[in-house]
C-alpha cells in the first residue's frame, strides 16, 4: 500500500513539474508588444491614418515608422544622417514619407524592420512575423532549426525583437496620441 501512494505522489510531482517547465517556457515567450500592437492599430483607426512616424527614443537621430493594412503592421527604425528632414516631415504630418526614407535613405546597418503579420504584436510562433535587424531576418514561425538557429539563440533574438518593437510602439504611441 505505501508503494502505491509513493507512486501515485510521485507521479503527481513529475505531473507539477511538466506543467511548471511548460509554463516556464511559455512564460519567456510572453509578447511585451502584444498590447502595444492593438493600442497603436486602434489609435491609427480612430485617428483614420495608415501611416505614422516619431523620434525614437533610443537615439538622437533615429526614427521611427510605420504603415499600417488591414491585418498587418510594417514598423521601421533607423538612424538618419540628417534629422532635420525626418523632423520637418513629421511636422508636416507626411508620415508615410518618413516611412520610406527610413527603408531607403537611413543609415543601412541601423535599420530594424518589424512585419507584424496580424497586426497584435509579435508571437514567437507566428509565420507571418519577422523581424529584419542589419540584415538580418528572423521568422518567428516557431522553426528556429530550419534558420540554422539553437533554441536558446531563437529565444533571445524573439525577446530582443519584441523590446525593440514594443520601444518602436511607444513612440509612435505618442505621436498618435
Amino acid at each position: 500500500m505505501l508503494t502505491r501512494v509513493s507512486c501515485a505522489a510521485g507521479t503527481a510531482v513529475v505531473a507539477a513539474v511538466t506543467v511548471l517547465l511548460a509554463g516556464g517556457t511559455a512564460a519567456a515567450q510572453v509578447s511585451v508588444s502584444a498590447p502595444l500592437a492593438q493600442q497603436l492599430v486602434a489609435a491609427l483607426d480612430g485617428a483614420q491614418l495608415d501611416s505614422i512616424a516619431a523620434k525614437d527614443s533610443q537615439d538622437e537621430d533615429r526614427f521611427v515608422a510605420a504603415l499600417f493594412f488591414p491585418g498587418r503592421l510594417l514598423v521601421v527604425s533607423a538612424r538618419y544622417k540628417e534629422p532635420v528632414f525626418p523632423l520637418e516631415k513629421i511636422a508636416a504630418r507626411n508620415y508615410r514619407e518618413v516611412y520610406i526614407d527610413l527603408n531607403t535613405a537611413s543609415i543601412p546597418d541601423t535599420k530594424i524592420l518589424i512585419t507584424d503579420g496580424g497586426a497584435d504584436g509579435l508571437r514567437a510562433d507566428d509565420p507571418a512575423d519577422s523581424a529584419d535587424t542589419g540584415g538580418r531576418i528572423v521568422r518567428f514561425s516557431g522553426d528556429w532549426s530550419g534558420q540554422q538557429l539553437s533554441e536558446a539563440e531563437y529565444t533571445t533574438l524573439f525577446n530582443e525583437a519584441d523590446a525593440s518593437y514594443a520601444r518602436m510602439l511607444r513612440a509612435l504611441l505618442a505621436e498618435v496620441n
